[in-house]
This record gives C-alpha cells, sequence and structure tokens, in this order.
C-alpha cells in the first residue's frame, strides 16, 4: 500500500469514526489534491480557531478552486464544517475538511 492509499484509508477511518456522511471516493480525490500538504504535520489539519487560516481556505479554495464568491454562504458553510468535525477534535483533517466543503457546495463533480 502506497502511503497516499495509507492516508487515504485513514482519513476514510476517521470520517466513519466522526460520523460523517462522505463517500470514500470523494475522500480519496481530496486527498490526492492536497499532495503534498497532507504529508507535512501543521499543512495536514485545520485549526478552527485561527481566522487567518480559514480566511486562507476560503481565498484559496473556495473562491479560487470552487468559484464561489459568497462571503457570508462561505464562512457559514465554513463554520457548519468546524461544527461538524468537532469542536474537541484536534485532528481536523484537511481532506476531510475540504471535502465536507465540496459537499456543502455540490461540487462533487469537480472532484469524480
Amino acid at each position: 500500500m502506497s502511503k497516499l492509499e495509507e492516508k487515504v484509508a485513514h482519513y476514510s477511518q476517521e470520517a466513519k469514526k466522526l460520523g460523517l456522511d462522505l463517500d470514500d471516493r470523494l475522500i480519496a480525490k481530496t486527498t490526492e489534491s492536497l499532495v503534498p500538504a497532507i504529508y507535512n504535520q501543521d499543512a495536514e489539519t485545520v485549526s478552527c480557531s485561527d481566522q487567518s487560516e480559514l480566511e486562507t481556505i476560503k481565498k484559496n479554495f473556495l473562491q479560487n478552486k470552487l468559484g464561489l464568491d459568497d462571503e457570508t454562504e462561505m464562512d457559514h458553510a465554513i463554520q457548519k464544517v468546524c461544527e461538524a468535525m468537532g469542536s474537541a477534535n484536534r485532528h481536523k483533517y484537511r481532506a476531510l475538511f475540504y471535502a465536507l466543503l465540496v459537499k456543502e457546495f455540490g461540487k462533487e463533480s469537480l472532484y469524480t
């Protein structure tokens, strides 16, 4: 099993543990799009308490990658994903975070 396959398997298990309704294929495609960040311990996770990181996600992922432009809608979706992943969860994996955002905005076709 490759390192990428190991990461995908780990994220799929984590999604199931957290009760996240995510398709394994979406997790795999989102994970592939985040190489090499998934191999960096700091970049692999998202900190919902770091407002500058959330702004970066909004600008670089939601606006540039997904083509969204409604600031209020994006902020609401980010908060919804933070809550879905759990406030006590210290390992909000970026691949799962992004997959949840993709699903929230119905943009799965970009990752299939």
